[in-house]
């Protein structure tokens, strides 16, 4: 079995577009909450804390998310693609059972109508077999977890649990919503009060700080846990104060191999909170690498020279340049922007220091457009040639996983750019090359690797790159890019 990735497991963790019936509705992207039974002290979260993290590349830390793929594709998915290619972890749509939309709207995942570990991406046997067979390939599973509220709408979910009033699903009651003190929509995001105790577009907002709730929530992700889940990936966490995640992140069970969950926040750019509020209790995602990497690929790279300022610190972060959010909301760079977007993806995957995330999901025309799905709405398996984007098989991706892989715990040295829209940099003993022109060229880089030809890992040796005297020859045909490292002279 192939060891797996040595993800750190912090004890630190906003959702986002949605559209009830028609209406456009920022909805969450998954929230999670850890947890076992009873709320932990502030003494036990920091006792379940992880460890320091180093915050230079780590070997097999590489995040595939598989967005809205039904459980048996991602098994095969691990077992075919990611473990051969040399991907760390894998992360997953919400597991719960969810609202059923009757026109299969995307964004039902996000609508929790129980905890049944049972829904639109399959049962619970089939999740279960998911993780297995991921486990068993050295795949760790991270899933989004949607506990800041519950469908905002009533209706019947996957596994037949039927909701008139959304504030009486299975497991909560009317007093275990924020209802009380705020039964409205969030009108002031400058406010904090507002932003975590009043509804996000109408979705019902939970008592985090209630020891029900808790229970609640750290039982659900515990039951995720006992399957063999690794983590969390944390739906909008802004909406939750800060301390109510340490408490319920601190106190989920250990994983299966011993460790504390890898948890990472949603916490979405903007006036309040900033993201470094919940940094005790995982990492966060990086909106800003997204943002930058748009700006630059859209224009001249060459500005990528200084790049990162403005981002999180790489050990408080999971790096990124799109989701399934801001693909639709034109925010980042997508699927429909070609090469173009493989290249971003290339660069993050060789500079990037946090943990790096590579985005695969469905094919759309509308914006609340389902997933490929059968008459009930239950998504079918990923045909990666009919209405899914596979970016997590493209060779220029699973060739620049590889060489993150060789060159784990270097340094990135000086990005160069020796001409428009052209850079490239070393790290340790390997570098990597990327023309964002229409044209191509032929460029000098220099570069600390021996004399010698180099076998290209983005083309499979299709290219090479020839270093003599500290300078490195490189070819690039238009919107290319070549990753070379010692070991492949």
């Amino acid at each position: 079995m192939r060891r797996k990735p040595p993800h750190p497991t912090p004890s630190r963790t906003t959702g986002w577009r949605i559209a009830l019936l028609g209406l456009p509705v920022a909805g969450l992207i998954t929230a999670l909450i850890p947890g076992s039974g009873m709320a932990a002290s502030e003494p036990a979260a920091e006792a379940n804390a992880g460890q320091a993290v180093s915050p230079q590349a780590a070997e097999n830390d590489v995040i595939a998310n598989l967005w809205a793929w039904n459980w048996s594709s991602v098994a095969a998915e691990c077992t075919d693609v990611l473990a051969p290619a040399g991907y760390g972890a894998v992360w997953v749509a919400p597991p719960h059972e969810s609202l059923a939309h009757p026109e299969g709207a995307w964004w039902d995942i996000y609508q929790p109508f129980s905890y049944q570990l049972s829904g639109r991406l399959g049962s619970e046997s089939d999740f279960a077999a998911m993780v297995r067979t991921c486990d068993d390939a050295g795949i760790r599973v991270y899933t989004d977890a949607v506990i800041n509220h519950t469908a905002a709408i009533g209706g019947t979910g996957y596994a037949g649990t039927q909701i008139s009033d959304k504030y009486d699903p299975p497991m909560y009651s009317r007093a275990d919503y924020n209802v009380d003190i705020c039964d409205r929509e969030i009108s002031d995001y400058n406010d904090i009060w507002e932003v975590q105790n009043c509804e996000l577009l109408g979705l019902p907002d939970l008592k985090s700080d209630s020891s029900y709730v808790r229970e609640q929530l750290v039982g659900y992700l515990n039951s995720q846990i006992a399957l063999g889940v690794s983590g969390f990936r944390v739906d909008a966490s802004k909406h939750m104060p800060a301390e109510d995640l340490e408490a319920i992140i601190g106190a989920l069970d250990s994983t299966a191999d011993g460790e504390r969950p890898f948890v990472f926040h949603e916490v979405f750019p903007g006036p309040t909170p900033p993201a470094e509020d919940y940094f005790g209790s995982g990492r966060v995602l990086d909106f800003a690498m997204g943002d930058q990497l748009k700006g630059a690929f859209e224009g001249d790279i060459a500005q990528l020279t200084d790049f990162g300022g403005g981002l999180l610190p790489a050990d408080d972060s999971v790096a990124f340049v799109t989701n399934h959010d801001t693909e639709r909301d034109g925010r980042h760079l997508t699927y429909r922007d070609g090469d173009t977007a493989v290249l971003a993806n290339v660069f993050q995957l060789a500079w990037s220091d946090a943990p790096p995330t590579v985005y695969s999901g469905f094919e759309y025309e509308g914006r609340d457009d389902s997933p490929p799905a059968d008459g009930s709405g239950f998504v079918t398996g990923t045909d990666c040639d009919n209405g899914w984007y596979c970016l997590d098989r493209d060779p220029r991706i699973t060739g620049a996983v590889g060489w993150r892989n060789a060159v784990a715990g270097a340094e990135v040295g000086e990005i160069q750019s020796p001409q428009y829209n052209v850079i490239g940099f070393d790290r340790g003993a390997g570098l990597v090359a990327i023309n964002n022109s229409d044209e191509q060229v032929s460029v000098q880089l220099g570069t600390q690797l021996p004399d010698g030809t180099y076998c290209d890992m983005l083309s499979d040796c299709a290219t090479e790159v020839t270093v003599s005297g500290g300078q490195a020859t490189v070819e690039l045909p238009a919107k290319s890019a070549v990753a070379v490292h010692a070991g492949d002279s």
